[in-house]
């Protein structure tokens, strides 16, 4: 009788047990850097995901910002060859091609011989920036370099993140880690509503302070690169690259004709408009892209 006592104690001990291990935290996942040339930061897991096929697409075929490219694929090249560079925010239109030409960026300068040390691309969700201490933390003693890329980045009311990402950047005690730069988008060039800075403005005890507090987030990039609305050539110019590209069996007369349409019964001319007219064009012709 005591024995089978006993038997039950170990028992109800050892379910015990399973079930404290169980409410105890998963150990980290291990980083390999070495995984792939992009990543996805998981904050929960403090865990980069290597990303095996990354969406992107051939630097040549963004066209219409030609000025604003070479801008950035120089300073992304002066960052590769451990050169000084700066932070970078892609501000402006819809669809003007800013998170692809971060893409097509990296990629372009991945592959040049003259790189320092492997140049990895890491995307941040808006989300997680709070977290942007602990990836650094990651980072910083790597060999590799790393471009930080959020996309849509912007803030809203009562949104106190931005405090996070402006210490991070270079306002903290450590600073932004050598081997580190970051690239934002945004379709505002000040990344808080303006609505927001006008009432910290009105409400505000010293109103200059407060609204330069909000608008100082932006100037922690040292790059602003403005994306406006193409123009009927621009747009065309987009259609034809994507066309040539592909090679797709339509005539010149045919294929401006219907991108002229498309545009129109979109209200908006657009280097997504005019992937998304190719996108259309394709799948009707029975070809692939």
């Amino acid at each position: 009788m005591q024995e089978q006592t006993a038997l039950q104690i170990l028992a109800e001990l050892a379910r015990l047990s399973r079930a404290v291990e169980s409410l105890a935290p998963a150990p980290p996942m291990e980083n390999d850097l070495d995984a792939a040339d992009c990543f996805v930061w998981n904050a929960d897991a403090r865990h980069l995901a290597p990303v095996a096929r990354p969406n992107r697409i051939d630097i040549d075929l963004i066209k219409g910002v030609d000025h604003v490219r070479d801008i950035l694929v120089d300073n992304t090249r002066r960052f590769a060859r451990g050169l000084p560079a700066n932070n970078v925010l892609l501000w402006g239109a819809r669809g003007m091609g800013k998170s692809s030409l971060v893409k097509s960026a990296h990629a372009e300068l991945a592959a040049e011989s003259e790189t320092i040390a492997p140049l990895k691309l890491i995307e941040i969700h808006r989300e997680d920036i709070n977290s942007l201490p602990e990836l650094m933390a990651i980072l910083r003693p790597a060999r590799q370099r790393f471009i930080l890329f959020c996309d849509d980045l912007s803030f809203d009311h009562d949104d106190t993140a931005y405090k996070s990402l402006k210490a991070a950047l270079d306002g903290g005690i450590e600073g932004r880690p050598d081997n580190v730069v970051l690239y934002a988008t945004s379709n505002r060039r000040h990344l808080l509503p303006r609505d927001m800075i006008e009432n910290e403005r009105s409400t505000a005890i010293n109103p200059s302070e407060s609204v330069e507090e909000k608008v100082s987030l932006s100037d922690r990039f040292g790059l602003w690169l403005g994306f406006h609305k193409c123009s009927q050539d621009d747009y065309l110019e987009m259609v034809n690259g994507y066309a040539a590209h592909f090679d797709l069996k339509i005539s010149p007369a045919d294929l401006q004709a219907q991108a002229l349409e498309w545009s129109t019964t979109r209200g908006a001319r657009s280097g997504r408009v005019a992937w998304q007219f190719i996108q259309d064009l394709a799948g009707r012709s029975g070809q692939k892209l």
